[in-house]
């Protein structure tokens, strides 16, 4: 079969069989390795994307791959049933790792489950039933996260099964949270930057004020570092670079290398409102996603990346912040932290300039339809940063003649 077959059948097979709840890009990775991936034709292409902020250590990380081929000779799974070495080790690991107070874990599979799990566990510790979250958030697809998802177009068609008891206020107004955080509010979702709303960064006191308003009013802080987590800002956790801790906090993507596995942060005093009977996963915190994500916090942690993240991040900022200087009319805006950055584009040119991008291999991604998400592998080489605002320099430089000939 020629490579051009290959990647048709595999079309045909995705057409016939699967829900067509996405809509693919016309290309199938077969291979990866750091921050590229080669497709079906032996291409290879420059990933500024990383499974959407999944691959951390990049694709098939040596220690990843060792951990999860020594394991899976071992043992896969067994269940929750019993007591799982790998599960401890993990916690082990992690706990230390987080921000000070959060001492308990539980492990699921996703980060959409780890936010049920999340509001679940404020809900039984509070005995309230309110929750506040914010507009232009994104929690999860399931019915507690997607109701505390501040995007109708996520949660349209199915407001009859989400639950009624989410409040939504302005990302960064602290005012209008203390108008809203009432007696009933069990808690606040927040994430500490705004991914799929645009890579949104809130004011700079914003985390803290939310947290004395929560304290003040005995509603725990919920926040969400799906995204954020495991070096991408630049430091291990987003809420860091805000020096606060939160009651709960909810982890998933990069956790496990490209593996699926979530996790649920706690207080001791929050999370004892679990107890045998009042939460489970049937596959989460399994040996096999455990060892990856050992593996994994192993690697973050004696290789440095969360800080390399931070001067890789502020590297390609300084670069698309020179592009925008000369290009005004088409970036409007760079905001961001570490490897985790937006690069604001007027009307369509962030839809035009991914299928550009796609055109010359290089991966990116669009949130908030105007704004190009570049979530890269941690451990992305700088001549490829570079070779990415060369990219969209090209982009630039073409739409800007493409206007003059108008």
């Amino acid at each position: 079969m020629d490579k051009k077959s290959e990647l048709e059948t595999v079309k045909a097979m995705d057409s016939a069989f699967v829900m067509q709840t996405y809509k693919r890009e016309d290309v199938c990775f077969v291979r990866g390795k750091g921050a590229v991936l080669w497709d079906t034709a032996g291409s290879e292409y420059l990933d500024m994307v990383g499974g959407v902020a999944v691959n951390g250590l990049g694709h098939c990380h040596p220690a990843v791959v060792r951990a999860l081929k020594a394991q899976a000779g071992r043992l896969i799974h067994t269940s929750n049933l019993y007591y799982i070495q790998k599960q401890a080790e993990l916690a082990a690991k992690l706990v230390p790792l987080l921000p000070p107070g959060l001492e308990r874990l539980f492990f699921c599979n996703s980060g959409t489950e780890a936010v049920e799990g999340a509001l679940k566990l404020a809900v039984l510790s509070t005995g309230r039933h309110g929750i506040i979250a914010a507009q232009n958030s994104f929690h999860g697809r399931t019915a507690a996260a997607l109701a505390a998802t501040g995007q109708e177009k996520y949660r349209k068609g199915l407001e009859g099964l989400l639950p009624s008891a989410v409040t939504f206020v302005k990302y960064g107004d602290a005012g209008e949270l203390a108008a809203k955080l009432g007696q009933n509010i069990a808690a606040v979702i927040l994430e500490p930057i705004q991914g799929e709303g645009g890579v949104v960064v809130p004011p700079r006191d914003y985390l803290l004020d939310v947290q004395k308003l929560c304290i003040g009013r005995g509603a725990l802080l919920i926040l969400d570092e799906i995204q954020t987590g495991f070096g991408r800002t630049g430091k291990m956790f987003g809420c860091q670079h805000s020096g606060i801790s939160p009651d709960i906090m909810t982890m998933a993507k990069a956790l496990g290398g490209g593996v699926p596995i979530g996790a649920i942060a706690a207080t001791g005093k929050v999370a004892a409102a679990f107890s045998p009977g009042t939460h489970g996963s049937t596959f989460g915190g399994n040996p096999l996603a455990c060892a990856a994500a050992c593996a994994v916090l192993d690697t973050l942690v004696s290789k440095g990346l969360a800080e390399k993240a931070e001067k890789k991040g502020a590297f390609l900022k300084t670069a698309l912040e020179r592009l925008m200087k000369r290009y005004p009319a088409m970036i409007g805006e760079v905001r961001g932290r570490g490897l985790m950055l937006g690069v604001v584009m007027e009307g369509e040119s962030a839809k035009s300039f991914k299928a550009f991008a796609l055109s010359r291999r290089v991966l990116v991604n669009v949130a908030a339809d105007t704004v190009v998400r570049l979530l890269p592998p941690l451990v992305i080489k700088s001549r490829q940063l570079s070779h990415f605002a060369d990219v969209l320099e090209e982009y630039c430089i073409g739409a800007a003649q493409a206007e003059k000939s108008l």
